[in-house]
């Protein structure tokens, strides 16, 4: 029985039946190319869930992860702490554009944004304002797939609307309307201000993705919405948290998708790309005040503890990352990708079905009139020897920083013949 076939028997995958279907067996993985088992190469365009923003087994990662496996590969974080840790901490503190004291490590982007409501709302029960329970956010957002993430996610076109019933009810303000690279006007912002206004004495904190929403739809909006945003939640008084999982480190072409707005956040989560895709790892940073007032008031402790918080060899990966971005022109690259997807994507706005056409950084999206038909279309990009796994009404890539023209070429060719021909 091959690998495929005991899969069939014995295993879940993401967003899928019981068995999933198409699937294919990868067996190794290198710069820009996953490698199948029947030998087949193909272009990832996915980065792994976006990810590997330097492509997989960079060696410097590798190395950082081999020299911390020698030493000490894991050890529990209560009570308990290491130099790969408090390094990665400091810099995270560092980087982030704002005021930060502390960073939170976890395992996944889930568990960050999970962190950051758990923040939030002890913030105000240890200010003594135990009704401030709920978040406002916008819709076409994702935040994650734990309950209290899947609660803030888009309330019904989303992944999450058939839980409804069993999570917490939040405020969603209409999804920003304002482009990317369009005019920004009080009224585009008008919906949410009025919601912040009603909601504020029963709000714990805002909650939305600067600048690019990811799973939720793809959806670029104005950098200008995101810094009117930032100061009606001063005026009301309300913190606001930035779930910079999917647009930190470079994916929109500036460090954190907060930079385009020239603002920051009282809390930001982080994850995806920090380890360079290598190992999972998340982290969510806290202002000083939050920080503060957490700690003098009742139980003067942040209860949670992920088992594999802070684990080193996770840690050291994410130091290794950072050094990459630090040392490589990857803000070059990423306007190379932005203008070649520019470019290249363009001609699909013709093509039957497609509604529209975007690019940001190293991000290119055709978006559909319907859903895509996965059965076809996901064997259909590997005949033409690339890796895009669409969703819903999506087609998009995400590619490695390190892709060269051939291959984002090859990216957007599979896109427009696979339209083409198979939707």
């Amino acid at each position: 029985m091959n690998t495929i076939e005991r899969d069939r028997r014995r295993v879940w995958h993401p967003y899928s039946a019981p068995q999933a279907d198409p699937i294919f067996e990868v067996v190794a993985a290198e710069g820009m190319r996953l490698t199948l088992a029947d030998g087949r190469e193909l272009v990832d365009g996915m980065s792994s869930w976006w990810a590997a923003i330097h492509g997989y087994r960079h060696p410097a990662i590798e190395k950082a992860v081999a020299s911390q496996l020698e030493t000490m590969p894991h050890t529990m974080f209560g009570g308990l702490t290491h130099e790969p840790a408090v390094a990665l901490c400091e810099r995270l503190v560092e980087w982030a554009p704002g005021d930060f004291e502390r960073a939170f490590l976890s395992d996944s982007g889930s568990v960050a944004v999970e962190v950051a409501i758990k923040v939030a709302l002890q913030y105000w029960m240890a200010r003594g304002e135990k009704g401030r329970h709920r978040l406002l956010t916008v819709k076409g957002g994702y935040h994650g797939d734990t309950f209290a993430t899947m609660a803030v996610c888009d309330p019904v076109n989303g992944m999450h609307d058939f839980f409804t019933g069993s999570l917490a009810q939040h405020v969603f303000a209409e999804r920003p309307s304002c482009r990317f690279d369009e005019p920004f006007e009080e009224v585009h912002i008008a919906n949410f201000a009025g919601l912040l206004e009603a909601h504020r004495t029963e709000l714990a904190a805002v909650i939305l993705e600067p600048v690019v929403q990811g799973a939720g739809g793809m959806w670029f909006y104005s950098p200008s919405y995101l810094k009117r945003l930032r100061e009606l939640c001063d005026q009301a008084e309300v913190p606001l948290i930035l779930d910079e999982i999917a647009t930190g480190f470079g994916r929109t072409g500036e460090m954190f998708g907060s930079d385009h707005a020239g603002i920051s956040a009282d809390i930001v989560c982080l994850g995806k790309a920090l380890t360079g895709g290598t190992m999972s790892l998340a982290a969510t940073l806290v202002s000083p005040e939050i920080c503060s007032t957490i700690g003098g008031g009742e139980p003067g402790a942040l209860m949670h503890g992920p088992t594999f918080m802070g684990n080193p060899l996770a840690c050291a990966a994410a130091g290794a990352s950072l050094d990459l971005l630090e040392t490589t022109p990857w803000r070059e690259r990423v306007a190379a990708i932005e203008s070649q997807f520019r470019a290249e994507l363009e001609p699909c706005r013709k093509l039957p079905g497609v509604t529209d056409v975007r690019s940001l950084g190293a991000i290119g999206v055709v978006e559909l009139d319907r859903p895509v038909d996965m059965a076809r279309v996901q064997p259909a990009f590997v005949e033409r020897g690339v890796w895009i796994r669409p969703f819903g009404r999506l087609v998009y890539a995400m590619p490695p920083f390190i892709a060269s023209a051939q291959e984002i070429t090859a990216l957007t060719d599979a896109i427009g013949s696979v339209l083409t021909e198979v939707h």
